[in-house]
């Protein structure tokens, strides 16, 4: 079973969907899903140089106690995914094209599942810039990545055709946010979605798949 999950890295409900999605294959017992991340950018008119956090959430929310609210219940969701979220911490909100690259790249050395996980950790508990070479060559190197190869891959401009590539694409399929996991191609859970939802969309492929099995075989 192939699991493509189309998600932003400063995006908190991808974290929370990640860990949701992690308890799903628990409960499951299944050991048998291959997960790919797919790019997605929230903000494709990010300038390069990132915004400050206060600039963005004005931006995005408005003033007023909007903004606290609405971080404040994904916190509270965080927390009950095991995530102690600090959005305090966050001084800027980056461009997210290097990011995705690192994660595209870290396919190729299979080691792109802890460097999704570094980077979310990095970014929402301690409130790195990953937006930043050095910090996102000290989360590939706590992935388990070789510290002068992932920095003289990000000192290229290797894999970002590929990334603009893969985002425009998940558009469009229709993919207007994330996280979204697309399961064997053909069904597809969007959103931080309850483990049980998980369970039953991979279910629902197995079955899927044994039927389609079956008829080829008749």
């Amino acid at each position: 079973m192939y699991v493509d999950i189309v998600s932003d890295t400063i995006c908190p409900w991808c974290y929370i969907g990640k860990r949701r999605f992690e308890r799903a294959l628990v409960q499951s017992g299944r050991t048998d899903i291959a997960v790919a991340w797919r790019p997605f950018q929230l903000n494709p008119d990010m300038p390069a140089e990132g915004m400050t956090r206060d600039d963005y959430v004005r931006a995005k929310f408005g003033g007023g106690d909007r903004p606290r609210q609405i971080y404040q219940a994904i916190a509270e969701s965080g927390r009950e995914a095991g995530i102690e979220f600090q959005f305090s911490r966050i001084k800027r909100t980056p461009n997210t094209v290097l990011s995705h690259r690192l994660v595209h790249w870290s396919a190729k050395v299979e080691r792109q599942d802890e460097v999704v996980a570094e980077m979310f950790r990095a970014y929402f508990e301690e409130g790195l810039d990953i937006g930043d070479l050095d910090t996102l060559v000290e989360c590939a190197v706590r992935a388990g990545v070789e510290e002068e190869r992932v920095r003289r891959y990000l000192l290229s401009d290797e894999g970002r055709q590929e990334v603009v590539a893969s985002d425009v694409y998940a558009r469009r399929l229709g993919i207007n946010g994330v996280p979204c996991f697309i399961v064997n191609r053909k069904y597809a859970v969007s959103g931080a979605q309850p483990p049980s939802a998980f369970v039953e969309v991979f279910n629902l492929a197995e079955r899927d798949a044994a039927t389609s099995a079956a008829q080829s075989t008749a």
